[in-house]
């Protein structure tokens, strides 16, 4: 002891002197200080960019797809139950969003898609949908199928028109073989 009795002030956490409930209410304490300092000079370490990294549930590898398109390799594997997955997605971060080309495994082959509904939210005036679809191409864009069963977004017409000249695939076949656009 430093001639100060029962009550040390140099030693807040002394069993002796303090309950369980006081050494709790000086951790709270601290916290909100330290917290207040952070707000007061706009350090907010809980939105740090660390932090706040999150995946939107985007189309990733592995992901179970739903092909929408009348292709018979589709419906021989969606009537069998076993949907295709995405072995590999054609862009710079590897997750996948509308209008995406990905690599599918279905069936014992690997085949070619565009990605034509995803369930992850989107930006305003995109639909979101209830599966992740995907519509089976060739290497050229031409589609497996000749009819799209579910109603697609219309703003893939301008995602695909801009890929269209980009990577030299027409992609039209897919947007003329749809039914519906929403």
């Amino acid at each position: 002891m430093s001639g100060f009795g029962l009550y040390d002030p140099t030693n807040i956490m002394n069993a002796d002197v303090l309950s369980k409930c006081q050494r709790e209410g000086w951790i709270k304490l601290a916290f909100y200080l330290l917290s207040f300092f952070f707000y007061l000079y706009g350090l907010n370490i809980w939105k740090h960019p660390d932090y706040s990294k999150h995946s939107y549930n985007a189309i990733q590898l592995l992901t179970r797809l739903r092909v929408v398109d009348n292709s018979p390799i589709g419906k021989e594997a969606m009537l069998e139950g076993r949907p295709p997955r995405v072995i590999h997605v054609y862009n710079k971060r590897a997750n996948g969003t509308i209008g995406d080309k990905v690599m599918v495994a279905i069936k014992g082959q690997k085949r070619k898609g565009v990605i034509v509904g995803v369930k992850q939210k989107q930006k305003p005036f995109v639909p979101r949908f209830d599966s992740n679809n995907v519509v089976l191409i060739e290497d050229n864009g031409t589609p497996l199928g000749t009819r799209i069963h579910v109603p697609i977004p219309s703003i893939l017409r301008k995602i695909l028109r801009e890929r269209s000249v980009a990577k030299k695939i027409d992609y039209s076949k897919l947007l003329a073989i749809a039914t519906k656009f929403v």
